[in-house]
């Protein structure tokens, strides 16, 4: 038996006796700090300079989930992340690795080998994975896995879920997934992609951007319009999903060269003439849009907890250095020029994971407004961000030096300020549906 399907075992709790979500593990009670923390008997969070240290406000659930993420990522040291970005090589050992040990499915129905906890479980696993060292990276590689897929769950039929789940959480399939169309970007409802009715199948035509993991998927979760926009009533309306193979001989795939995060491939796709199976269709024709809507503030949720273990990876190095480097006699450490943006940097991330972990628990317990989803969005790209400028500054030459990681993770850590949604889009999302101001755009 798999580590993640052990856990949901040992805890008892199954599907049958969740009432919010289908994909819910009550985990809320709070427990006895355990590990290491408990032993030393501290008072406070955990020290900024441990490997992966765990956090007295974790569930036993998550607490275990931390625990067990942490064992599997102390075997790929800074090191081979280093060397994986290096030569811009998928991390397969690691993706391998993970899905060996269950947790793939962490999200997923029991019934199809998942682990059906929450998403605040969720959330912990995926900042395990950024802090570890791995970054962007490591937690890319899995995070399509992980809730891409939320989608079929809900909407798939059984038949469906058979056939793209099991293989999925397995890890024998890779998935990636395609929206956004050049000339349209974050205007979703004005995408222009066709998939036209033939026989017992359909003939796609379009094009789409920034598809991360095409160079590896079989899989392909497709987001394209049955009506044209001229002919509905409303834009929301004659958008489909589909989830199918992606064949490359009837679709081009061209890699886009980028800043950071050079392992995980990001893409163009073009096509014409590519012929997809009726039976790939996820649920009803014209319905996908509100079907990919279900899983975007799970989405910006898990991507903060990334992006914060990002920050507390930067924070880690830049507090050691500190403490160790020795310049006019002294630890450069001593001096608050030093001190107090490392102190300000860990404060900032801190009251973020705080805030990403209420989300997290809101979501589980049904809460399906946007709100809290792109406030931390929003905070956590700005904070992680922070923190590791302030990691490469505080190290000064060594911050900007490939080996010592930092600038590494500066480069990966702009990806949360621009997508899956930008800032500025979060921010009219809490004015609009918050302060109640009059949208914006």
């Amino acid at each position: 038996m798999s580590a993640a399907r052990s856990l949901r075992t040992v805890l008892g709790r199954t599907a049958s006796a969740r009432s919010h979500h289908p994909l819910r593990l009550d985990t809320a009670r709070p427990v006895p700090i355990v590990g290491h923390l408990a032993t030393s008997k501290r008072s406070f969070v955990a020290k900024a300079t441990e490997y992966l240290p765990n956090y007295p406000d974790y569930t036993e659930s998550q607490t275990t989930v931390r625990e067990a993420i942490a064992k599997i990522c102390s075997r790929f040291p800074e090191s081979y992340w280093l060397d994986i970005d290096n030569t811009a090589r998928w991390p397969s050992e690691f993706q391998e690795a993970v899905a060996k040990a269950g947790w793939l499915g962490i999200m997923m129905p029991s019934g199809y080998g998942g682990s059906e906890l929450g998403l605040a479980d969720a959330t912990v696993m995926m900042q395990t994975i950024a802090e570890s060292g791995g970054g962007y990276t490591a937690s890319s590689c899995v995070h399509m896995n992980i809730f891409g897929l939320a989608p079929v769950v809900k909407y798939g039929n059984e038949e469906q879920k058979q056939r793209f789940l099991v293989p999925l959480i397995e890890g024998r399939e890779r998935a990636c997934f395609a929206v956004t169309e050049p000339n349209t970007g974050l205007d979703t409802l004005k995408l222009q992609s066709l998939a036209t009715r033939d026989g017992d199948g359909y003939v796609l035509k379009g094009s789409k951007i920034w598809t991360s993991t095409a160079q590896v998927a079989e899989k392909i979760l497709i987001l394209v319009r049955t009506t044209a926009l001229e002919d509905v009533k409303k834009p929301s309306e004659g958008l489909t999903l589909f989830y199918t193979d992606l064949d490359r001989s009837q679709v081009s795939v061209t890699e886009i060269k980028k800043m950071g995060r050079a392992a995980v491939d990001t893409n163009s796709l073009y096509f014409d003439g590519w012929r997809v199976p009726a039976a790939d269709r996820i649920g009803n024709e014209g319905d996908g849009f509100k079907m990919i809507m279900h899983g975007m503030n799970a989405e910006r949720i898990l991507l903060s907890g990334e992006a914060v273990g990002i920050g507390y990876a930067a924070l880690r190095h830049a507090s050691n250095y500190a403490r160790e480097r020795i310049v006019f006699g002294r630890p450069i450490g001593k001096n608050q020029g030093i001190q107090h943006p490392l102190a300000r940097s860990w404060c900032q991330l801190e009251s973020t994971r705080l805030m990403i972990m209420q989300a997290a628990k809101m979501w589980d317990d049904g809460f399906a407004t946007g709100e809290y989803a792109n406030a931390v969005k929003y905070l956590a790209g700005e904070h992680a961000f922070t923190a590791c400028e302030t990691a490469v500054c505080s190290m000064g030459g060594m911050g900007y030096a490939k080996e010592y990681h930092v600038e590494r993770f500066l480069r990966e850590v702009i990806i949360p300020r621009l997508a899956p949604v930008s800032r500025e889009m979060c921010l009219n999302y809490i004015a609009e549906k918050v302060l109640d101001q009059p949208r914006s755009y």
